[in-house]
C-alpha cells in the first residue's frame, strides 16, 4: 500500500502535512477538523463560492490599480479566480458550511485554492507561498470580516434573481389556469363552509397575484443586499487598506458581477449589521407562508377521489401513493411545497437568532445565516417549479360537480338579498337547508320571483360578479 504524497504547510499553531495535490492548506485542513457538523461542504453552495472568487478578482485589480500588487502575481490570482467563476476547482472548497470564526475558515480556504491555482500558474509547486502567498498577496486589503459577507451577500443576489424567475414561471402557470377556468362557476367558501359563487378562474388568478406581489417584495428586499462592506476590513475603519481602496473595490467588483453594488456609508456599521439578511429572510418566510397556503388549497380542493371535499379540482397523478391500498394517489407535489415552507419558515427564526447574538464589532454567526438562508432560497426555487410543472400545469376541473354544487348550495340564498331582503333570504336559506331541496326551487314554489327574474339573480356572471 502506497502512502499519499504530502506537503508541509505551516501556521501559527505549527506543522502539518496537507495532501501534495490538494489546492487547499493547512488552514483549511485545520478547519475540516474542526468543524465535522453538517457533512456538507462549501462546495455544495456554488454562488458562495461564485461571490469569494469574484470578490478576490476585485481585490486583486483594486490592489494592482492602487500599486499594491504587481502584475504578475496580480494576473495570475485574476486568471484563477476566473477559473472559479468558470465553475472550476468548486470542489477544493471543503470546510464544512457551519463553522466557527465568522467565516474565517471559508475565506481561507478561497485564499488557498486561489494562491495554490495561481502558483501553478505561475509555474511553482502548490505551497510554494515564498513566491505568491494566500495571506499576503490573495488577502491583500482585506479581511474576512469584509471578503465573507460581500461575497455572500453577491452570492444571495444570484440565488435570488433564480428564485425570482421561478416564481415567475409558476405565476403564470396559475395565470393560465385561471384563464382556462374563467368560466368555471364553483362554490367560495369561508371558514370551510359555503359563501357565495365565483369561478373557478378568480381562485386560480388570486394565487397568481399572490406569487406576483410577493415576487415584488423579494425584489425590494433584494436591493438591500447590493450594499456591501469591502473595504472595511477588520472591523469597518479600513486599516491596512489604502486610501481609496473601498470605492476602487466596488467598482470592480460591480463589473466582475455585473450588479449595481454599492459601498455602504457607514462601514463599521456595515461590518456588524446583518440586517439585510434579516429583511430578505422575512419576505422569504412571507413567501413560503403564502405557497404552503395554496397548497393546503389544492390538497383541500382536490381531496377524495369519491368521497372526498366536493373534489372541485384533479391534480395530475405523480406516483402510487400507498403501500398497501391499491388505487391511491396522494397530493405529494403540494405535500412536497408544504415541507420546504415550514423550513423556511424555521430557518427564518435561526437567522434572527443568529442576527440577534451578533455583539460589538462583528457577527459571528454569518456562516449559519448564510447557509440557512441560501437553503430558503434554493429550496423555494425548487419548489417553485416543481409546483408548476408537475402539479399546476396539469390541473383539471370537475366542471359539472362545481355546477351542480352552485346550484345545491344554500349560499345562493345571498343572491336574493337586494330583490328579497335579508330576513326572506335567510328563511328560504334555512327551509333548504332543513329539506335538502335548492335554493331556486323553493323561490319559485313561493312565487317570491318569476323564473326571468330568477334567471337573471342567479346568472353565472352576476354570481361571480363578472364584469365581462
Amino acid at each position: 500500500m502506497t502512502e499519499t504524497a504530502t506537503r508541509r504547510e505551516h501556521d501559527l499553531l505549527g506543522d502539518r502535512d496537507v495532501p501534495a495535490d490538494a489546492y487547499w492548506g493547512v488552514h483549511t485542513l485545520r478547519a475540516v477538523e474542526n468543524f465535522p457538523i453538517t457533512g456538507q461542504q462549501l462546495s455544495s453552495n456554488t454562488n458562495l463560492i461564485r461571490g469569494l472568487a469574484m470578490v478576490k478578482m476585485a481585490a486583486a485589480l483594486s490592489n494592482q490599480e492602487l500599486g499594491l500588487l504587481d502584475p504578475v502575481r496580480g494576473g495570475a490570482i485574476v486568471a484563477a479566480c476566473q477559473e472559479i467563476m468558470d465553475g472550476k476547482l468548486h470542489g477544493e472548497f471543503v470546510v464544512d458550511v457551519i463553522q466557527g470564526g465568522a467565516g474565517t475558515s471559508s475565506n481561507m480556504n478561497a485564499n488557498e485554492v486561489i494562491a495554490n491555482r495561481a502558483l501553478e500558474i505561475l509555474g511553482h509547486a502548490k505551497g510554494d507561498y515564498g513566491h505568491l502567498h494566500p495571506n499576503d498577496h490573495v488577502n491583500l486589503s482585506q479581511s474576512t470580516n469584509d471578503v465573507y459577507p460581500t461575497a455572500a451577500k453577491v452570492g444571495t443576489i444570484f440565488a435570488v434573481q433564480a428564485l425570482g424567475a421561478a416564481m415567475a414561471v409558476l405565476a403564470e402557470a396559475f395565470a393560465a389556469k385561471s384563464t382556462e377556468f374563467r368560466d368555471v362557476v364553483k362554490m367560495g367558501r369561508t371558514q370551510l363552509q359555503d359563501a357565495v359563487p365565483m369561478t373557478l378562474g378568480q381562485e386560480f388568478g388570486t394565487y397568481a397575484v399572490m406569487i406576483g406581489e410577493d415576487r415584488a417584495r423579494l425584489a425590494e428586499a433584494a436591493q438591500l443586499v447590493h450594499e456591501i462592506n469591502l473595504g472595511a476590513t477588520a472591523i469597518g475603519t479600513g486599516l491596512n487598506a489604502p486610501a481609496g481602496y473601498a470605492q476602487v473595490a466596488c467598482r470592480h467588483l460591480a463589473q466582475i458581477s455585473g450588479l449595481p453594488l454599492v459601498t455602504a456609508l457607514d462601514l463599521i456599521e456595515a461590518t456588524q449589521d446583518v440586517g439585510s439578511f434579516v429583511q430578505l429572510s422575512g419576505v422569504l418566510k412571507r413567501i413560503a407562508v403564502k405557497l404552503s397556503k395554496i397548497c393546503n388549497d389544492l390538497r383541500l380542493l382536490s381531496s377524495g377521489p369519491r368521497a372526498g371535499w366536493a373534489k372541485s379540482i384533479n391534480l395530475p397523478p405523480v406516483q402510487s401513493g400507498s403501500s398497501i391500498m391499491p388505487g391511491k394517489v396522494n397530493p405529494v407535489i403540494p405535500e412536497v411545497v408544504n415541507q420546504v415552507a415550514y423550513e423556511v419558515i424555521g430557518n427564518d427564526v435561526t437567522i434572527t437568532m443568529a442576527a440577534e447574538g451578533g455583539q460589538l464589532q462583528l457577527n459571528a454567526f454569518e456562516p449559519i445565516i448564510v447557509h440557512s438562508l441560501t437553503g430558503s432560497i434554493l429550496h423555494l426555487e425548487a419548489a417553485c417549479l416543481t409546483l408548476a410543472e408537475r402539479c399546476v400545469r396539469g390541473i383539471t376541473a370537475n366542471v359539472e360537480k362545481l355546477r351542480l354544487s352552485v346550484g345545491q348550495s344554500i349560499g345562493l340564498a345571498t343572491a336574493l338579498n337586494p330583490r328579497l331582503g335579508y330576513a326572506a333570504a335567510t328563511a328560504i336559506a334555512l327551509q333548504a337547508q332543513q329539506t335538502g331541496r335548492g335554493v331556486a326551487e323553493l323561490v319559485l314554489e313561493h312565487s317570491l320571483l318569476s323564473p326571468e327574474e330568477l334567471n337573471e339573480l342567479l346568472s353565472p356572471e352576476r354570481l361571480a360578479n363578472l364584469s365581462d
